[in-house]
């Protein structure tokens, strides 16, 4: 599984609310809440995500309230991976449960720059900056982690069983 695309940059401590407002969680269509994906700190994100495209974050990505919401927006854009320095355990195990790739790497994450075009091997975990030639390696999730978020989530996973 790999993804390749334009970066988006993003601080430390991105929580839920920057993410997906909770004004705006009063419809359960991914389709409407990912159109206000990041406007709180991004204003123009949704309208220059292409299918593909990588955020990068730093520390604690993720954290704040435990809603399914802000995963699944993200990956409803169309992003194709998050790289962060740190995630928010729930909003980590919320990536895997609704089939968003993201990797842990701190190199990475720190030296990425917004605009940069990286390019994802999850099997591997090895990170390119196509723009810098440099290489990352993260650590890549074990195979049946890799299974769930390949098929699109937790409940698709299951349902091949």
């Amino acid at each position: 599984m790999n993804t390749q695309g334009t970066v988006f940059k993003y601080p430390d401590n991105v929580d839920t609310d920057v993410i997906i407002p909770a004004r705006y969680l009063n419809t359960a269509n991914a389709q409407e809440l990912a159109k206000h994906c990041m406007e709180d700190i991004d204003t123009s994100f949704v309208s220059r995500v292409q299918p593909g495209d990588i955020m990068v974050a730093g520390w604690n990505f993720g954290c704040g309230s435990s809603r399914e919401h802000a995963p699944l927006v993200i990956k409803t854009c169309g992003t194709g991976c998050v790289i962060a320095k740190s995630f928010a355990r729930i909003f980590y195990r919320n990536a895997i449960n609704i089939g968003l790739p993201i990797l842990e790497c701190e190199q990475a994450a720190e030296e990425i720059h917004s605009g940069d075009q990286v390019h994802v091997d999850f099997d591997s975990g090895i990170i390119t900056n196509q723009t810098t030639g440099k290489t990352y390696q993260a650590e890549p999730f074990p195979e049946f982690i890799q299974n769930i978020i390949r098929k699109g989530g937790l409940l698709a996973s299951l349902r091949e069983v």
